[in-house]
């Protein structure tokens, strides 16, 4: 029943939000919202909807390992499996403005996530922190897309909404049911990833870090893998970078200010390590000069995905032992 659960969560998670997201951009275009916003905020944002759902749920439920491993191991999943997929199928093409600054706040922001881990807590307070960072960062976010012109991750964004056509109507509903059913799947996906844990004595962080992590960035592979289709590579970055600072901020706050976080060093030692070195190697591989692109190659995408394998790999070699 608990295998069942996590597979059906998992479908019932990636099918509402992406049903969620598609209403939330539509209803958002439909209000007026400026495009670039809506790239950055509803879709880069939106696609860490069930990460938030599912460690919201958890740290409810007393598991606050599970939802501190679901943030940080959606993270790294993001970068080097996600990324370094896209980077293989067809090397990604880098010209946002946008995505360049907001690769370094991610750094900063990931820095501040670290700082908190040295004591081997999260505190409500922490978490109170996080959140407050998050809405400032969400201000600047606002006025970005207030100010912002002539940036690629508009014209990729308006050819998305142009392309699913939605009325008002409509995009309110799926809007509506998406996020009721993002909060059953998130439910069902917990409930199932516990007991398995309980079950074989493994930590939750683990299953954190692994099985919810990947399944709760299925959203993000689907956003990608449709937008290389498309050659909308500022899409694809910009989604990864938006869920990378919401699961920083917003997952990781909400989780510790609904029950404090024990936290083992060996999260801060390992998983929040590798989640900083693989942000610095997203920032420099992304990072053109002389106004001109900067191609994130193949060779670059097989790395990532090979520092993946050998995370997971060693993940699952500790639950052996």
């Amino acid at each position: 029943m608990a295998i069942a659960a996590i597979i059906a969560g998992l479908v019932l998670l990636v099918w509402s939000a992406d049903r969620f997201i598609e209403g939330a951009a539509a209803t958002a275009k439909h209000l007026g919202m400026p495009s670039l916003l809506i790239g950055m905020v509803i879709i880069g944002f939106g696609t860490s909807a069930p990460e938030l759902a599912v460690s919201a749920m958890a740290a409810l439920d007393g598991n606050p390992g599970l939802a501190l491993g679901n943030a940080y191991g959606s993270n790294i999943t993001n970068i080097a499996v996600i990324v370094g997929l896209t980077a293989v199928i067809a090397p990604i093409a880098v010209h946002s403005q946008v995505v360049r600054k907001e690769l370094p706040l991610l750094l900063v922001l990931t820095a501040i996530a670290g700082y908190q881990l040295i004591d081997g807590e999260l505190t409500r307070l922490d978490g109170w922190v996080l959140l407050a960072v998050f809405a400032v960062v969400m201000g600047w976010s606002i006025y970005q897309g207030i100010q912002g012109k002539d940036d690629s991750l508009i014209s990729e964004t308006e050819s998305e909404l142009v392309a699913h056509p939605m009325p008002l109507k409509i995009a309110v509903t799926w809007l509506v049911v998406g996020l009721v059913l993002l909060l059953v799947s998130s439910r069902m996906l917990v409930w199932g990833a516990v007991f398995i844990a309980q079950s074989l004595g493994v930590s939750d962080l683990i299953i954190g870090l692994t099985i919810v992590a990947i399944g709760t960035s299925l959203p993000e592979l689907a956003s990608a893998l449709a937008a290389v289709k498309k050659n909308e590579h500022d899409l694809i970055l910009g989604n990864i970078v938006g869920s990378g600072i919401f699961n920083t901020l917003a997952v990781v706050g909400l989780a510790a200010t609904i029950e404090p976080l024990a936290v083992d060093m060996e999260v801060l030692y390992r998983d929040w390590t590798l989640m900083a070195a693989l942000t610095i190697g997203l920032l420099v591989m992304s990072f053109g000069f002389a106004g001109k692109p900067r191609i994130i190659t193949r060779p670059e995408g097989l790395l990532l995905l090979m520092v993946y394998v050998g995370y997971a790999g060693y993940l699952v070699s500790t639950v052996i032992r």
